[in-house]
């Protein structure tokens, strides 16, 4: 872990998506934060201790998913699948898919394994899954401004988390998907999906694949909007909070009403002709009963003591 001195900076982003807006001052107290995503090597470590199953191990309640066929309550996760040519990019529905059997051992399905992967970044957690394995570490989930503030490394307001190029010198910084999402990847194969944590350079605090590489779970509820600046120079928040559970339902699905906690830093998938959200600011919801192939998460401790 490192620790991550604290202060004030500027949250958010009014360049890119709505839910990123506005840009507005916050303080946060110093934390030590994992120097990297959970790997799935230290998550098998907790699941070895305790017997822990994750959510995607269990099958489904009938109870929570009223009117869902009994042939689709099945334990398993959601799994990218690329496609072989262009498409509406609209409907996200195309390349994921619920898989059974699919899980943190076996992240591609019933047939893969966890083979060569210790040290990426675990995935297929859902959040009651990174909670359980932080309250077991005596550490916890960051909030949203704690993540993005070690995000940016001390570079305050700057586009990305190494400076304001996505690739300085042709240099790419973080495992993100490259060429037209989501068919064509022209990065090298072992590229392709998680990589092993530190495969890129550190930001300034030290912390490796802040960006890119798997989405991160925080412990806020997702909100619409960023809080606006408080009114006056001296009432900066501090250490804030998202919003509220009840805010973090999706208006589109009332049928479905599954809170959402705030993803961060964008993943392997993030491409420049979609979802541009390799970048501190970027947010995105995640609803807890979900578990992806490219959802992660890294704990900290606020306590000052080294750990």
């Amino acid at each position: 872990m490192w620790w991550i001195p604290g202060g004030t900076f500027r949250m958010g982003s009014d360049r890119h998506y709505p839910e990123e807006a506005p840009v507005h001052r916050v303080a946060v107290d110093g934390f030590w934060m994992d120097e990297s995503p959970v790997t799935n090597r230290q998550f098998r470590r907790f699941v070895q201790a305790t017997g822990y199953r994750t959510l995607a191990e269990i099958p489904p309640d009938s109870k929570t998913y009223p009117g869902a066929l009994p042939h689709m309550l099945f334990a398993g996760s959601v799994v990218f699948v690329p496609l072989r040519g262009p498409v509406d990019l609209r409907h996200h529905g195309q390349w994921w898919t619920f898989l059974k059997g699919a899980n943190w051992r076996h992240p591609y399905g019933p047939g893969s394994s966890l083979k060569g992967l210790d040290d990426h970044p675990v995935v297929h957690v859902a959040f009651q899954d990174a909670e359980a394995y932080a309250n077991w570490a005596g550490r916890a989930l960051p909030t949203e401004a704690e993540w993005e503030f070690a995000a940016r490394g001390g570079l305050d307001g700057a586009e990305f988390a190494w400076g304001d190029a996505f690739a300085p010198g042709g240099r790419l910084m973080a495992n993100t998907w490259q060429g037209e999402f989501p068919y064509l990847n022209t990065a090298d194969s072992s590229f392709r999906r998680t990589t092993p944590v530190g495969t890129f350079p550190p930001n300034g605090y030290g912390l490796v694949d802040m960006i890119g590489n798997v989405w991160e779970l925080t412990a806020d509820w997702f909100a619409p909007r960023q809080a606006a600046n408080a009114p006056k120079a001296c009432c900066i928040p501090e250490n804030p909070r998202g919003g509220r559970e009840v805010d973090s339902l999706d208006p589109r699905t009332p049928q479905s009403p599954i809170p959402r906690k705030v993803l961060k830093g964008g993943s392997h998938l993030c491409a420049p002709n979609y979802c541009r959200r390799y970048r501190p600011a970027a947010r995105h919801p995640q609803p807890v009963d979900t578990s992806m192939s490219h959802v992660g998460f890294r704990t900290i401790i606020r306590e000052r003591t080294e750990p």
